[in-house]
């Protein structure tokens, strides 16, 4: 993949198994410039892949239409420190929340923007990539190996905690709930939500909710709508948006389509920055005020 990239690009996509070492090996090769992948139906050796030719259709399509000069090959590395400010009490529930929502060409984009921010951010980040299962909990390995902020897959029921980031699991939507004092973890397999399960929608509606003006969305490469609708939610809490810029996007269908309920649309490499200015700027008092 990475000769192929190097040598003569071209929009790839990846026909994987739900397997740890498959779910590993299509991670190198979206590292390498792969522009998306595909989970096969049933296993490394499936014999009903008509059951999945229409996702594959839509995802050659919108490779056909990727804009690779945004998908050089990346080598896995880990980030240089982010400056450090005074570290916050271990486990303090967040006063701000950054949602995060990423579909094709979103892996990189994630694996480039989440160790830039510096470490503690003094927000939790909530992320919603377009994955299927196996594949999220793999992300998330790759994505906590890299430095800055602590990641993992994110549980069902658990509480929210500052300068984590979670990464909702495939198959399930994530949101967040509050309640009793405390805000938690909720995961459903509500129907899907512009085709996909997770969905970035309801995890922003539910931050809105939760967080009002104290909340951040971010829509980054990605084909479709998804988040628009959401970033949409979260102006209209008082809170902030992002969108990523068309030139730093492997596709620019859901930074397009939320573009003008963002704030600011920015090229990849100015978004972490943004995002802690915004964090800097929002109000600070408790849940729910």
């Amino acid at each position: 993949m990475g000769y192929i990239m190097s040598e003569t690009p071209r929009p790839v996509v990846m026909l994987s198994a739900y397997t740890t070492e498959r779910a590993e090996a299509t991670m190198r090769a979206l590292d390498f410039g792969a522009v998306d992948f595909i989970a096969k139906p049933s296993g490394t050796i499936s014999l009903n892949l008509e059951t999945v030719a229409d996702q594959l259709l839509d995802a050659l399509r919108a490779a056909a239409s990727a804009n690779l000069s945004a998908v050089p090959v990346r080598m896995p590395r880990r980030a240089p420190p982010a400056p450090v400010r005074p570290r916050l009490r271990e486990g303090e529930q967040p006063s701000a929340a950054v949602a995060v929502a990423a579909a094709t060409g979103g892996p990189r984009a994630l694996a480039e923007l989440l160790p830039r921010l510096r470490n503690p951010l003094g927000a939790t980040v909530l992320v919603v990539q377009h994955m299927p299962p196996r594949f999220t909990r793999t992300l998330a390995e790759r994505l906590d190996g890299m430095g800055g902020l602590s990641v993992s897959e994110a549980e069902d029921g658990e509480p929210v905690r500052r300068d984590h980031v979670y990464l909702a699991p495939g198959d399930f939507h994530m949101r967040v709930v509050s309640g009793g004092g405390e805000v938690r973890i909720a995961l459903d397999q509500e129907p899907s939500v512009w085709g996909v399960r997770p969905a970035a929608d309801p995890l922003f509606h539910s931050v809105a909710a939760v967080y009002g003006a104290r909340s951040l969305g971010v829509v980054l490469t990605g084909m479709g709508r998804d988040g628009a609708d959401g970033l949409r939610g979260i102006r209209e809490a008082g809170g902030r948006g992002i969108a990523q810029d068309r030139a730093s996007a492997v596709i620019w269908g859901m930074p397009q389509a939320a573009a003008e309920w963002a704030d600011t649309v920015l090229p990849l490499d100015h978004i972490a920055a943004e995002i802690e200015a915004v964090v800097d700027q929002l109000p600070l008092p408790g849940i729910g005020a």
